[in-house]
């Protein structure tokens, strides 16, 4: 009776895990599409760059608003507003790119961005392998970050602004392998969260590197 009681505790917890999966993947795919309407909208518009004040303000905010409700539905729409923010701050940088003949360096940061997270996405979902060890090495490249950012602030050094740009692609790629573990071992039960949290990953991954192509073609 213990054998089928603990059998039957291993499938839900494998079907419910299942559940926050394909309901994450279903909501991060959505919320994509959205931001890159945003960002197309906001591109053919011309719109200004929100400032860094704004954004701050607008990422943070909207970050723990779709934290504060990620229990109930409203925090779907909390998540399609943050995203569909992050996309608007999009269209200065495209804009800027498409004004100055780099169409091909989106194509390729977008190519390098969907690369990347399927590889490592398909490597944690394949080995079902725990990533959880790579939690403090996240949180001490965390801080290094922002440290090099405030930095940089005042420094504004081209080759600063380049090892962080490549810092960002290391840290967003930890960031997909921690959370992916995190989701197919239990660890995150709730699919809003698990979506920002990845969006944020790839959001990072897709800047970090049209900053190091741009860097590559201006040189």
């Amino acid at each position: 009776m213990d054998r089928i009681v603990v059998s039957s505790r291993q499938e839900s917890s494998l079907l419910s895990t299942h559940k926050v999966l394909r309901n994450t993947y279903f909501l991060l795919s959505l919320t994509l599409g959205f931001s890159a309407l945003t960002a197309t909208v906001s591109t053919a518009l011309n719109l200004p760059a929100p400032g860094l004040l704004l954004m701050l303000v607008g990422f943070y905010g909207l970050m723990f608003l779709t934290h504060k409700l990620a229990n109930s539905p409203a925090g779907i729409l909390a998540a399609f507003a943050l995203t569909g923010f992050m996309g608007y701050t999009l269209g200065p940088i495209l804009s800027s790119l498409i004004a100055a003949g780099a169409s091909d360096i989106i194509m390729l940061a977008l190519g390098g961005t969907a690369l990347v997270f399927f590889c490592c996405s398909a490597y944690v979902l394949t080995t079902r392998k725990d990533m959880s060890f790579l939690s403090g090495m996240m949180m001490a490249g965390f801080v290094v970050l922002i440290v090099g950012v405030i930095a940089n602030l005042f420094l504004q050094l081209p080759a600063l602004h380049l090892a962080l740009s490549g810092l960002f692609i290391l840290f967003s790629a930890g960031a997909i392998l921690w959370e992916t573990s995190n989701i197919i071992h239990g660890g995150e039960t709730n699919y809003i969260r698990a979506t920002v949290s990845l969006y944020v990953s790839i959001y990072n991954l897709f800047v970090s590197l049209l900053s190091i192509l741009g860097i590559m073609r201006n040189n």
